[in-house]
């Protein structure tokens, strides 16, 4: 089996369903999930300043994380496991503005998505799951920030159920004690 390259834009400008190069054989398998002169070839710059990966269990929730300064593009890909992922755009001057687009990532799946700048990203663990990250800046804490995953103004309809319930969600303090999006509108005016 062998895979090609192929971009879809999204109803949020800039954020892209992705499928990458993927080739197997009696080996095994081949995978090219970012390639610079590809994505420029496709009208899309993204140039990377870090990668990183998280490793999360089943029930957790990465909430709507952000940069508030520098903010980073963000190439996001589910390595093993299954996740929902979710997009919320905060530029307040896009026509999407508020608006979420959700995702299915699993980890023997060609697909990652390209996450412009001035986006909120988090997802749903839905079975234990790496996922890696290829950032277009750096990481600065005094700058990370973010959403709370529920907040009524953003309405995310996130299928709890396939993990058993409200109740069994894993949540870290940090994701607990995030601002609403009225919180964030009124401190900052969206990006």
């Amino acid at each position: 089996m062998t895979s090609r390259w192929k971009f879809q834009e999204t109803q949020i400008a800039g954020l892209f369903e992705i499928d990458f190069f993927r080739a197997d054989d009696v080996r095994g398998s081949f995978v090219k999930d970012y390639s610079k002169e590809v994505f420029e070839n496709n009208g899309i710059r993204h140039d990377l300043k870090e990668v990183f990966y998280t490793i999360s269990h089943k029930g957790v929730i990465r909430a709507l994380h952000f940069q508030r300064v520098k903010q980073q593009s963000k190439l996001v890909r589910c390595v093993s496991g299954h996740v929902w992922d979710v997009v919320v755009d905060l530029r307040k001057d896009s026509p999407t503005h508020k608006s979420w687009v959700a995702f299915e990532l699993y980890g023997e799946k060609t697909k990652e998505i390209l996450i412009p700048a001035g986006c909120a990203h988090g997802y749903l663990v839905l079975e234990d799951s790496v996922v890696s990250y290829k950032c277009s800046e750096l990481f600065f804490a005094q700058y990370d920030d973010g959403i709370l995953w529920d907040d009524p103004d953003i309405g995310i309809e996130w299928p709890l159920e396939r993990v058993g319930g409200r109740d069994k969600i894993i949540l870290a303090p940090k994701d607990q004690s995030l601002q609403t999006y009225r919180e964030f509108m009124e401190a900052y005016g969206g990006f």
